[in-house]
């Protein structure tokens, strides 16, 4: 075959018919990433449209105001998101070491025959719908919390100064703390799925270099693998924060769904999930408006959460690389 024949026989560039597909997908991809902005911008324009007559009528003062009256037509925003920061608080200071210590046993203390068995078994609990964990706190966890675990804490807990105020009072069962634990048993499995992936990724080189050198495992853990994946972790924390935050059905079958403040955390409260769970479905007029103005607030503390977590991220990848 002469050269020419075989320059003919050569693809030209620029006519390589993949062009055209990816092209396609460039402009699929670009759509879709804008319907998600067009959504979240949908959402927040819904929520601000239904919110404006409260706060109109209310004024800026709804967000500081504690009382939520139907029967007056009286509405503030305070004691649900009271309950909402206080019980997600409870749900993170709870979940944070448990997830914490099960990601570590699953990476670097579990056996091998084990850690598939645990990891999956870690997984199912994030299957569980939120109603089942409600109901399983309702029925199991309140009369366990009423009866053994509430008296225990009041009676040691509650006679410590400083903080002893946020553990007094009658053990009702149904208060802030429930909601925490409940809200807690729901995050685990999300930090520790995302943890153990970010532990795996730490390079083994750097462990048996530690282990080399003569460290134990716990100097491995603290000097090498939670340095390696701090932003990782963090970001696990924060993904959790954002998710208990705006829980609803667990939540409302255990809060109380009392629209006061108190000292002790064992006390009924109301959470800006359950207080919409609870009363949008019979609200109209101003009272409506007040529970999407409620919702409108969840959004922006939801994503002022977010926010500061990615700043937070940011800052520690420019320092840390």
């Amino acid at each position: 075959m002469s050269q020419a024949a075989l320059e003919a026989n050569q693809p030209r560039i620029g006519a390589h018919p993949g062009r055209l597909g990816n092209a396609l997908f460039g402009g699929s991809a670009w759509i879709f990433a804008i319907l998600v902005l067009v959504l979240l911008a949908g959402v927040m324009i819904s929520l601000i449209s239904g919110a404006w007559p409260a706060f109109q009528h209310f004024g800026v003062s709804f967000i500081w105001t504690e009382v939520w009256n139907p029967n007056r037509a009286r509405y503030g925003a305070l004691a649900p998101l009271y309950g909402t920061v206080v019980s997600s608080v409870i749900a993170m200071v709870i979940g944070v070491p448990i997830s914490l210590g099960i990601a570590i046993f699953l990476t670097e203390l579990c056996p091998t025959y084990l850690r598939r068995p645990i990891s999956t078994a870690v997984e199912l609990l994030a299957a569980v719908p939120s109603i089942i964990y409600g109901m399983w706190g309702l029925f199991a966890l309140v009369p366990l919390m009423q009866k053994y675990i509430e008296p225990a804490i009041i009676g040691s807990l509650g006679n410590i100064p400083l903080i002893g105020d946020l553990f007094q009072g009658p053990p009702y069962g149904i208060g802030l703390f429930t909601a925490g634990l409940i809200l807690s048993a729901m995050v685990l499995p999300y930090m520790v799925s995302i943890m153990r992936d970010v532990f795996e990724t730490v390079p083994p080189q750097l462990r048996e270099s530690a282990y080399g050198l003569g460290a134990t495992t716990w100097e491995v853990i603290g000097s090498v693998v939670l340095p390696y994946s701090r932003v990782g972790v963090i970001g696990a924390f924060m993904l959790a924060l954002g998710r208990a935050l705006g829980e609803t059905m667990a939540v409302t079958f255990v809060v109380g769904n009392s629209y006061h403040i108190m000292k002790s955390i064992l006390a009924p409260g109301a959470t800006i999930s359950s207080s919409l769970a609870n009363e949008f479905a019979e609200a109209d007029g101003l009272q409506l408006s007040s529970l999407l103005a409620e919702g409108f607030l969840l959004f922006v503390l939801t994503f002022t959460v977010i926010g500061m977590a990615r700043l937070m991220l940011l800052r520690l990848q420019r320092k840390y690389g």
